[in-house]
């Protein structure tokens, strides 16, 4: 009862008629800016399901055509080539950013001399364009490139990795690394932040080493940060462009053909739109089942 008494029941504060009718006037004035954003956010993805449906191609008259596209992807064996090249690329980058972020969190975490540089240093790439940077990873994976003097230091081949069938995606997956680590970093080192110092002070006690220490008490409580960016870094990896464009230009034998490369000829190379949207609705699908699946992987807590 004294605890009771001490800490009573909020109770519901009930506004007069001069806080509703400030809250009214300040929704209005929202109200121009909550359309726009709207009508920019929502508008083109409405628009692209809808030309989904359509043959709508620039210059000529649009006709519905009903599931058409889709039974077109379904027979199109580059759209398969390019859904199979995006979902190994997913599997390369995705795994290997959510490492590198954590190893570079783990790394950061504690405070030292110079710690605030290293993550700023780290952070870099994420702000840097991309497109700029695949001029310059173009030169590194060169046949002259400083990563084929590396391979062959080691014995191992040293050719042009963009024009090897077999290894230009693992190239680009290292790019995607390079640019998305420094995110993942700073969402793994603010959730580290929150797990308690003494529990871990406390396994160290017991002799605990430290991949226990972190199995059994840091790794639980980043679970939410992991969910979060397996969807971010799935979702990127599918939408795979920039550096396909810059680095590749989808080869070499369609090696690196991406989905959204095939989208992007279909759209603006073909101008067959209606086309191009119907890939954009089955890549969006493809994003919402993988989600789903990775929140009842990872993301269901206990």
């Amino acid at each position: 009862m004294a605890a009771v008494a001490e800490h009573p029941r909020p109770q519901k504060v009930r506004r007069g008629p001069h806080a509703r009718r400030e809250a009214r006037i300040g929704l209005l004035f929202v109200l121009p800016c909550l359309v726009l954003f709207l009508v920019f956010r929502f508008g083109p993805g409405i628009a692209g399901l809808l030309l989904g449906f359509t043959d709508y191609t620039l210059g000529e008259s649009t006709h519905f055509t009903g599931l058409e596209n889709f039974r077109r992807l379904v027979h199109d064996p580059l759209f398969w080539s390019s859904l199979k090249v995006t979902v190994l690329y997913t599997v390369l980058a995705v795994p290997l950013t959510v490492g590198a972020s954590l190893g570079l969190a783990l790394l950061t975490r504690r405070a030292f001399r110079g710690s605030k540089l290293f993550r700023s240093v780290f952070f870099l790439p994420v702000v840097t364009s991309l497109v700029l940077a695949s001029t310059v990873f173009i030169w590194i994976f060169s046949s002259d490139g400083p990563w084929s003097a590396v391979m062959g230091f080691l014995h191992l081949p040293d050719q042009s990795w963009l024009s090897d069938s077999a290894l230009v995606l693992p190239a680009l997956a290292v790019v995607g690394v390079w640019s998305r680590c420094g995110y993942g970093m700073l969402i793994l080192l603010a959730q580290l932040q929150e797990v308690p110092r003494e529990l871990e002070e406390a396994a160290l006690m017991d002799g605990a080493g430290p991949v226990k220490r972190f199995w059994y008490i840091v790794a639980p409580r980043l679970r939410p940060a992991f969910f979060f960016l397996a969807v971010i870094e799935t979702t990127n990896s599918f939408q795979v462009f920039d550096a396909v464009y810059m680095m590749t230009g989808g080869g070499p034998a369609n090696a690196s053909y991406s989905l959204v490369f095939q989208l992007y000829d279909a759209g603006f190379k073909y101008f067959d739109l209606g086309y191009a949207s119907a890939i954009g609705c089955v890549l969006f699908v493809i994003t919402v089942v993988v989600a789903i699946v990775q929140r009842a992987v990872i993301g269901k807590e206990k």
